[in-house]
């Protein structure tokens, strides 16, 4: 049961990312095809009301993907460089993955927000050009899809080690001088 659960909450993780930068992508393409003036890098859109909902539905989805990896994953906690450098190859893959995962998030989530509000219905713009921020973000999802999903599983397998009963014949390999 506890393997069927574990592909579950990969599988969901990853789903919804995807889904999330999907959605990213789809947004800018709806941004695209609304009239706007371009002279050099300045330009003038009229907002997308599409391109505004799917944005932020992808920013929503890519929140939810990263709660459910950090919920489901458990905590991990470092508190030095000194610490860090005496934890297992599983705990040192877990906290690796989970900066990554935090710093896709936020440059993620930015993105597609900033460009969800660029397509606010009430907003008309002139100004400096915005290429892109939803395609960028949307791509964005995608990686955080993997760094979720390698954060999950290494979190897991450290916890499944924490809890692993130490082996009863050696008494080298019970105190770890193997």
């Amino acid at each position: 049961m506890q393997k069927t659960y574990g592909f579950i909450v990969c599988l969901l993780i990853i789903i919804m990312d995807v889904t999330a930068g999907i959605l990213g992508i789809q947004a800018e393409i709806a941004q695209n095809k609304v009239n706007h003036f371009k002279m050099w890098i300045f330009e003038c859109k009229d907002p997308s009301y599409n391109a505004f909902k799917l944005g932020l539905a992808a920013a929503i989805l890519l929140g939810l993907a990263h709660a459910i990896a950090n919920l489901a994953g458990g905590w991990i906690f470092v508190r030095s460089a000194r610490e860090y450098k005496g934890l297992t190859a599983n705990k040192q893959l877990a906290v690796g993955s989970l900066v990554f995962a935090w710093i896709a998030l936020v440059v993620g989530f930015s993105l597609l927000i900033s460009g969800a509000m660029y397509n606010t219905r009430s907003r008309k713009s002139c100004g400096l050009a915005h290429n892109q921020l939803l395609s960028i973000g949307g791509i964005v999802c995608f990686v955080h899809g993997l760094f979720a999903v390698a954060y999950y599983v290494s979190a897991t397998a450290e916890h499944r080690e924490e809890t692993k009963p130490p082996p009863q014949g050696n008494p080298a390999a019970a105190r770890g001088q193997v």
